[in-house]
């Protein structure tokens, strides 16, 4: 059974960081480009960033530059997502995704992925 597990969600106040971590099972990540999206309430599905099969290639959006890195363990099959300095628009569901053989200008779109976690909350708020 495929599945990705995100974790590593919660409160935490504006300018602090969080590591999420999205644990794959039933496939290899290695052949996958990685991405995390966020949807924050009542807005649509944001992405946030993404790592390519072999790790080797990063990019995100333009809001995260700076403040969030993504990374990849292909030998623990997961994705992470360090957050630093989030500030209360980072407020939201992340969503790991994974997607085969996706072009660089779909990197964005939700619709060309496999395989989707089911979100951890991240709270930004004092």
């Amino acid at each position: 059974e495929v599945q990705l597990q995100a974790s590593g969600g919660g409160l935490v106040q504006p300018g602090g960081s969080l590591r999420l971590s999205c644990a794959a099972s039933g496939f290899n990540i290695s052949s996958y480009t990685m991405s995390w999206f966020r949807q924050a309430p009542g807005k649509g599905p944001e992405w946030v960033s993404s790592s390519n099969a072999d790790g080797g290639s990063t990019i995100y959006t333009d809001p995260v530059k700076g403040r969030f890195t993504i990374s990849r363990d292909n030998a623990k099959n997961t994705v992470y997502l360090q957050m630093n300095s989030l500030k209360p628009e980072g407020t939201a569901n992340y969503y790991c995704a994974a997607g085969r053989d996706i072009i660089m200008s779909s990197i964005r779109n939700p619709q060309g992925y496999n395989y989707w976690g089911q979100g951890t909350l991240v709270t930004v708020s004092s």
